[in-house]
């Protein structure tokens, strides 16, 4: 059995963040598939992701998705979390479901909608004061979608306005975390689009502004793991968001498409000091359109813990060695070595020794809490896009 002794305690500070809304319903653009036992409320959704780090300990704290998450008391909510062994992360916000942002929300050429989505991340911050989160994170659908549709340097400076707006009023202890995708919902162009554009805008706010990489929003052939380490040279890596693509944001479980990518990635993430360092939030970010929920979830954050032990077993020393002498194969050889290593039963032991389940996908099913949710949680409506 491969022997992590020497890095069991760096294991046992990796902590990743669940979205609420991966509880909830979800599916393609031209479907929403509804499960048995989905939760109904926020309350309900926390409830479930406690599941995933008694299971697990790998996920203790659960990111809030805004309007989608709207509650009476925050307070409640917070309390609820803390009574089900979680804590209460990063605030998403929404942009992106409402008529008036077709065109665009914070680079709208129409000042009123540009303040209605500043106003939307004055709540959220609102909702951040109450709950005790530390970051606000900013993923925009604006874009265009044919040429001359719009100035494309307005927009540029309009999100530049906004953006400052939301971020002064930001307290003294939170963050601003800016997302950025290639494409989609618009095709022409986005406003932002790639990890340069939000460098750039982050640079411009402050030392509160940060990127956050989604590892799903990259064009095919695109490599991620030199993003990572650009971003944590230059200080201004945030957040992940995991996910896994075939094509383009698929939102598939974290490694079911290329796990060797996962394994660079965080080897870099390692490497450049970027695990389990409090500056940078590890979050999932997936909607299991057909699998069960809190399976996929499961599966998802193991599925980073094994590829963060193989990543932790490169033997780095040897590795400089073999790049100063130019010794390509070899340098390349010390790599794949850790990745092929097989984790997985000393994974276990290891878990068993902390009093967590050997394996969890198995004690989850065994544990009947699916089947009681999906007994007791009749009637109402369901949580899901848009809920």
């Amino acid at each position: 059995m491969t022997d992590l002794t020497a890095i069991t305690s760096a294991l046992a500070e990796q902590a990743i963040e669940l979205p609420s809304w991966a509880f909830g319903n979800s599916g393609t653009r031209f479907k929403v598939f509804a499960q048995a036992g989905v939760p109904r409320d926020p309350f309900e959704k926390i409830t479930d992701a406690a599941q995933v780090h008694k299971h697990t300990g790998l996920a203790p704290k659960v990111a809030l998705h805004i309007p989608w998450d709207l509650v009476d008391s925050y307070s409640d909510l917070r309390k609820h979390a803390e009574d089900n062994g979680v804590g209460l992360g990063t605030v998403n916000s929404n942009t992106f479901q409402d008529d008036d942002y077709k065109l665009g929300s914070v680079t709208h050429s129409d000042p009123k909608i540009r303040q209605k989505a500043i106003d939307h991340h004055f709540q959220c911050i609102d909702v951040m004061n109450e709950t005790g989160s530390r970051d606000l994170k900013i993923w925009l659908a604006d874009g265009t979608n044919y040429p001359g549709q719009d100035d494309i340097r307005a927009r540029q400076d309009r999100l530049a306005e906004s953006l400052a707006a939301i971020y002064a009023r930001l307290g003294d202890d939170q963050r601003l975390v800016l997302e950025y995708k290639f494409f989609e919902p618009a095709f022409y162009h986005t406003d932002v689009p790639d990890w340069g554009t939000s460098y750039a805008h982050t640079v411009a706010l402050g030392d509160k502004a940060y990127v956050c990489l989604d590892t799903g929003h990259h064009a095919p052939g695109t490599n991620i793991e030199f993003i990572v380490a650009q971003l944590l040279r230059l200080g201004k890596l945030g957040s992940f968001d995991f996910n896994s693509r075939f094509y383009a944001d698929d939102d598939l479980i974290v490694g079911a498409a290329d796990p060797f990518q996962l394994f660079r990635i965080l080897y870099e993430v390692i490497r450049g000091g970027g695990y389990a360092n409090p500056e940078v939030a590890f979050m999932l970010d997936q909607c299991h359109n057909i699998e069960k929920k809190i399976p996929g979830q499961i599966r998802s954050v193991l599925n980073v813990q094994e590829m963060t032990a193989r990543a932790l077993l490169v033997d780095t020393a040897a590795l400089k060695t073999a790049q100063a002498d130019g010794d390509v194969l070899g340098a390349n050889g010390i790599l794949m070595d850790a990745f092929y290593t097989d984790v997985r039963p000393a994974l276990a032991e290891w878990r068993e020794s902390r009093g967590l389940p050997g394996d969890p996908m198995k004690a989850y099913a065994a544990s009947g809490y699916q089947e009681k949710i999906e007994a007791d949680r009749v009637g109402g409506t369901q949580a899901g896009w848009g809920a």
